[in-house]
């Protein structure tokens, strides 16, 4: 029996994961066809149809739910034989704006510490502004922010959409300010939140100011307050309330990464990370 070809078991592994080829031949960094071609070496090779794929759908088949565990396996006692061969543990700095962060975050960065041992990811969460700021100064390596000004070195990786949040029994009287929670002054969000407050004549006034992410969403869950959220990550159990109470309408932003890496080990870890943004932030079929 010939050995098993490790960029085609990459291939099905990263295809499992992200149940998309087009999403896997982004995180590789190669073509829809090359990732198709790896799948089928690895499955001729095995004896085995590992990918089920329709119009609608890709996912494992029974003999690729099988297979999955131990493929990835073998990946990473391939990357841990490689990282053998150098002393020196690489590392970079990633910052992600705390609107950002989603669930699918400490899963992704615990897979690519499995998948590269060698590598060392720093994260840091902040703010998109100050996270800008710290980029450009030379401080973190890469990030994944709200988009604050037009840049040509920055990849766009989904929209961002917003929404006004409170808690199912959160009141509202007419005639009576909104009550706001709000993130410090220098937080994007706030001001999305603030400036379409004053354009549509609407008055306001902000409790929990500058308590940091958690303590406005469990204001918000408590029903003290509405705040503006990602409609991904707003706090579970609450419900998007702007045309119940006649909120203005939110502009959308986008999602982007900066990145100053450019060692092909890194970049690898970036298109990872790209594509699961991607993967997570796409409608569902």
């Amino acid at each position: 029996m010939s050995a098993l070809d490790v960029e085609a078991v990459q291939a099905f592994v990263t295809i499992a994961d992200l149940q998309s080829f087009t999403r896997a031949a982004d995180a590789l960094g190669t073509t829809q066809g090359a990732i198709s071609v790896k799948l089928k070496r690895l499955e001729d090779r095995l004896g085995h149809k590992l990918i089920e794929r329709t119009p609608r759908l890709v996912r494992l088949s029974a003999q690729g739910a099988l297979f999955v565990d131990a493929a990835r396996d073998f990946l990473a006692a391939h990357d841990r034989a490689v990282a053998a061969l150098t002393s020196t543990r690489r590392r970079f700095t990633l910052g992600i704006a705390a609107h950002v962060v989603g669930p699918e975050v400490p899963t992704l960065l615990a897979r690519l510490n499995a998948h590269d041992p060698s590598l060392t990811i720093e994260v840091r969460l902040d703010n998109s502004p100050k996270l800008l700021e710290s980029f450009d100064r030379g401080e973190i390596d890469a990030a994944i922010i709200r988009r604050e000004e037009d840049r040509r070195d920055a990849e766009v990786l989904a929209p961002e959409d917003f929404g006004w949040f409170a808690a199912p029994d959160f009141e509202h009287r007419p005639g009576e300010p909104l009550r706001l929670a709000a993130l410090s002054p220098l937080c994007g969000v706030r001001d999305i939140a603030i400036h379409a407050l004053d354009a549509a004549g609407i008055a306001w006034t902000e409790v929990f100011l500058g308590g940091g992410s958690s303590v406005v969403a469990d204001a918000v869950s408590a029903g003290l307050a509405t705040a503006v959220f990602s409609c991904r990550v707003a706090p579970r159990g609450t419900i998007e309330v702007g045309r119940k109470f006649g909120l203005p309408p939110l502009p959308t932003s986008e999602i982007v990464l900066l990145s100053t890496l450019s060692d092909q080990q890194s970049r690898k870890a970036l298109r990872t990370i790209a594509a699961a943004f991607r993967e997570h932030r796409s409608p569902a079929v």
